[in-house]
């Protein structure tokens, strides 16, 4: 089954400093995310992939995007089995389960579910 890119994420040590320059670069609005510190990337183009700007989750300074998969953990383990590594192990929060991978070459690429 096809997995589309679903969401793209900006992961800083700061964050509001990250919005201030993308906003201005490219006229982004940021409107609330669900948890504190993150907020959504309004491009202001209808269709376009949407993503978010926030703090760091326990490792570096991080630009990635989401693949909507059937199911996060599967899909991490089935990751290991090809030799990548879980680089953020499946973490839940209001209406989507995420975690990220790491290939065999080390790019790092988010994996995402909506919860039902």
């Amino acid at each position: 089954m096809p997995s589309p890119v679903v969401h793209f994420e900006i992961r800083s040590s700061e964050p509001d400093a990250t919005r201030s320059f993308y906003g201005k670069l490219f006229g982004w609005a940021f409107p609330d995310g669900g948890i504190p510190g993150y907020t959504y990337v309004d491009s202001g183009v209808e269709g376009s992939v949407p993503g978010g700007i926030g703090p760091l989750q326990g490792g570096g300074p991080l630009v990635t995007f989401f693949v909507g998969v059937q199911d996060v953990v599967a899909t991490l383990e089935a990751a290991v089995a090809q030799g990548g590594r879980v680089v953020q192990p499946a973490t839940s929060v209001p209406g989507v389960t995420f975690g990220l991978l790491a290939d065999p070459q080390g790019q790092v690429v988010g994996v995402a579910s909506q919860d039902a």
